[in-house]
């Protein structure tokens, strides 16, 4: 059975390195040869406002906004997660906590691989962001990718450049497969 995996890109800054990274991810993504298919999730694209359910999302899934049931529609319709988050002063953007905030029943069980980038690698964020991703029922794998230097690590191609990376996003994929 092919998985669903759906790239949500964590950040809508203007002029923000993630677009980069989460279209190499998309990149990386054709030369895996296993059972998944993945699908770019911008959250610039989605545009969530603020937090705006009259009732908590841990009491009830029946959402009053259409955004809320687009957005709890693209979750249910995947079968694990990449979150591509940056590191803005050593934490994740309120835009990726406000997604977050939006669903709940939706994340239970859910698989997801973190790619963090940033001038030191997004290892204060990604933190952060597994404390979080524990707390709404998500499993974050224990690997992850980050990518550190992030303004000189994207060359002329798109690719971002060995030496800025830990971690390998072909395996990352290898583990949300076998979850």
């Amino acid at each position: 059975m092919t998985k669903q995996v759906k790239v949500v890109l964590g950040s809508v800054r203007t002029g923000r390195a993630g677009k980069a990274i989460a279209d190499w991810i998309m990149q990386k993504s054709k030369e895996y040869t296993g059972n998944i298919e993945f699908e770019l999730v911008d959250l610039k694209d989605l545009d969530l406002p603020f937090m705006d359910e009259p009732v908590p999302p841990m009491t009830s899934d029946s959402y009053t906004h259409e955004h809320t049931r687009k957005w709890s529609a693209m979750i249910k319709a995947s079968d694990a997660l990449i979150i591509v988050t940056p590191e803005y002063n050593h934490g994740y953007p309120p835009v990726l906590k406000n997604a977050i905030d939006f669903l709940y029943h939706e994340w239970q069980g859910m698989v997801v691989g973190l790619v963090g980038y940033g001038g030191s690698g997004a290892t204060h964020s990604i933190r952060q962001l597994r404390e979080i991703l524990g707390f709404v029922g998500m499993k974050a794998l224990e690997d992850q990718v980050t990518i550190g230097q992030v303004w000189g690590a994207i060359d002329g191609k798109g690719n971002v450049k060995p030496e800025n990376t830990r971690g390998d996003i072909l395996d990352l994929f290898r583990q949300i497969e076998n979850s």
